[in-house]
């Protein structure tokens, strides 16, 4: 048990005999024993950082690090406002001093090939997050494949933008997150070609495992588009999962089953659409529907004709 001494007197007897447990947060009389406070408050600066009359005040720590900067965030950066400490204006010879250090430690930041190449490719991975709509940790997981392919040097003499967006399919579906290498082609304006072929060098060399895609986390992304009911969509649901014990959905394309089956589920449930609104919402064509279409219709409950 760790103890310090306050400079406070006792309540009950008036001595200058406080102690401080440490661990325990309890402040107590060493003579008569009386506890003062059970909980100790924290004196030091916030962890969070407020605004204060105009300035900022110190926090305990800065942001989080993050694999998506290109410095992981633990850069120095030199305020561009030319005031000291206490808010005084910095003298003239200083301020050119300061000035220089910040051209300086810009240049820095980005001295070799290796540094400006993983900030060009993070800088378009950023612009992915929002066209793509993933979350955080699937960004998270594109960059340390990215970091990984520099230190193999897989990057050098191909497209960054190619590599980049393939590290972005490979996190997605590693992540099980329900996107299309043609939805990633379009949001980063590559050939699905050269994606592609970006993708399986990062599968070979990298010794990624991936899991088999669930089509039955498709059929969210599909109905969402169309708006089909929740019931029609739980009844597809349930198609798939009959469809998975037989094994029928090896080998097959997860964005084709699940528009199969919500076709099948709509007209089950007496749900008014084409198969072209489904092949358009799911990125296949209406051949695909019609052929998975024979397959799953097998033992199902009541008959039903294409």
């Amino acid at each position: 048990m760790v103890t310090f001494k306050s400079k406070s007197s006792c309540l009950r007897c008036g001595k200058n005999s406080l102690l401080t447990d440490e661990e325990t947060g309890e402040q107590f009389c060493s003579k008569c024993g009386f506890v003062i406070s059970e909980k100790s408050q924290e004196t030091g600066p916030e962890w969070r950082s407020f605004q204060k009359d105009g300035g900022s005040d110190p926090a305990r720590t800065g942001a989080p690090s993050s694999l998506t900067i290109h410095d992981m965030g633990l850069s120095t950066v030199i305020n561009p406002i030319n005031k000291d400490a206490s808010g005084k204006p910095l003298s003239t010879s200083m301020k050119s001093t300061i000035e220089r250090l910040r051209t300086w430690d810009s240049r820095s930041q980005v001295h070799e090939p290796v540094d400006r190449n993983l900030r060009q490719a993070l800088g378009e991975l950023n612009k992915l997050k929002d066209k793509v709509v993933v979350s955080a940790n699937v960004l998270e997981k594109a960059a340390y494949i990215y970091r990984k392919a520099l230190e193999k040097k897989l990057v050098r003499g191909r497209s960054i933008s190619a590599m980049i967006a393939a590290s972005l399919y490979a996190a997605c579906r590693d992540t099980e997150t329900p996107r299309t290498l043609k939805d990633v082609a379009d949001a980063a304006n590559v050939k699905r070609k050269d994606i592609a072929r970006c993708y399986r060098l990062l599968y070979h060399e990298l010794e990624l495992r991936m899991p088999v895609v669930d089509s039955i986390q498709c059929i969210a992304r599909i109905s969402s588009k169309l708006e089909i009911p929740e019931k029609t969509k739980r009844s597809a649901i349930k198609v798939l999962q009959e469809a998975q014990e037989r094994k029928e959905s090896a080998g097959k394309d997860p964005m084709g089953l699940a528009a199969t089956a919500l076709y099948l589920a709509c007209v089950k449930n007496g749900v008014s659409i084409t198969q072209r609104d489904l092949a358009e919402a799911a990125g296949v064509t209406e051949v695909t529907i019609r052929n998975r279409y024979k397959g799953l219709k097998a033992d199902q409950p009541s008959k039903l004709e294409i």
